[in-house]
């Protein structure tokens, strides 16, 4: 049985929905704006969280976003359910109905956000957890401290993050403002995951291709798993050397798209929010684990539930992976001065998605 299988008969009740904005300044220098989304059943609630970049996304699902005054109901999705009825009518309606996004991506991320929600109201309702319905038993979850060095670029945070917390792992992302002098200031023997951000277009993390930041960054972290390149003919060849190694991440929506990737997929960087429905989800890590693609989760700088449910998918399926799904602890504006240790240990009696 399929893992989509095991809970795609699941039954659930939804009374009503209610929805929570929430923000946050990042340590990328960007205020992050999420919408938890609640579904609401007879002594049970499932949650899930809707991970759009752009605040209006978020902003146009309320009638005074400040007050939290919600515009939309989303009535149709009142009923009774199985996990599979509800997400065949998650793809028929409109989830935008006051606002067209502003990428296309959006679309996936808040059909997630309800899949998530009906999944784990699910599962509660059936007293259990994923681990359990799944027939898995929850690890401890290896994580990775993401970020990125500032403008102009410093190993401050580097140096503060790997002072209050000795032992994290690392996971970076080289401009081309990293100067050699930069790189080799940084702890190499601790970067796991080295991310060019070469698949993004229009945000404030976009990196063109620059053959001589890859070759000083590959050569300086021989070990690290390299995420996202862009493949031009200006990289081409100094990435087929490295093909073992390369990771897929934001070109990554269904399995077509890592069957698609330039080079034979060798490493996936799972984030759930990205694939929309929970069967694309399930498909895409079955096929990877029969061809032997190496797994790590990723995490969109959640502010709510969002980082629990990719915590508890690490912890059934790849824990042993360099995971950006550290605590939010990590994400935060400034490093504080006690930070939680990887790995993380899941807790006990989780019901539902929890972690």
């Amino acid at each position: 049985m399929s893992y989509y299988d095991a809970v795609a008969d699941l039954p659930f009740v939804v009374e009503s929905v209610a929805l929570e904005r929430r923000s946050r300044d990042t340590s990328s220098g960007f205020e992050r704006v999420t919408t938890t989304v609640s579904l609401h059943g007879p002594g049970d609630r499932g949650r899930g969280e809707d991970v759009c970049y752009d605040t209006d996304d978020h902003d146009a699902l309320f009638d005074d976003p400040a007050a939290g005054t919600v515009a939309v109901g989303f009535d149709e999705l009142v009923g009774e359910w199985t996990v599979d009825e509800f997400s065949d009518r998650l793809a028929e309606i409109d989830l935008f109905p006051t606002h067209e996004p502003e990428r296309a991506a959006a679309h996936h991320y808040r059909r997630w956000a309800f899949e998530s929600a009906a999944l784990d109201l699910a599962l509660r309702r059936a007293d259990t957890s994923l681990g359990e319905q799944l027939g898995l038993t929850p690890e401890p979850v290896r994580f990775v401290a993401s970020m990125r060095l500032g403008d102009p670029p410093t190993t401050e945070r580097v140096d503060t993050t790997t002072d209050h917390a000795p032992g994290v792992e690392l996971k970076l992302d080289p401009t081309s403002d990293w100067t050699p002098a930069l790189i080799d200031a940084l702890p190499a023997d601790r970067v796991r995951v080295v991310d060019f951000k070469g698949h993004y277009d229009g945000t404030v993390v976009d990196q063109e291709p620059d053959p001589e930041l890859y070759e000083r960054v590959l050569t300086a972290f021989p070990d690290a798993v390299v995420e996202d390149p862009a493949v031009v003919p200006e990289t081409e060849a100094l990435l087929a050397d490295e093909a073992d190694r390369i990771a897929w991440d934001a070109p990554v929506e269904s399995l077509a798209d890592l069957r698609e990737a330039p080079f034979e997929s060798a490493w996936l960087n799972v984030k759930p929010s990205r694939f929309g429905s929970l069967e694309s989800l399930f498909e895409t890590l079955a096929w990877a684990d029969s061809e032997g693609v190496e797994l790590y989760g990723g995490g969109q700088f959640e502010l709510g539930v969002g980082r629990s449910h990719v915590q508890t998918l690490a912890s059934l399926l790849y824990p042993t992976g360099p995971n950006d799904v550290a605590p939010a602890a990590y994400n935060g504006e400034t490093v504080p001065e006690r930070l939680p240790a990887s790995p993380l240990a899941p807790s006990s009696g989780a019901l539902g998605l929890d972690f």
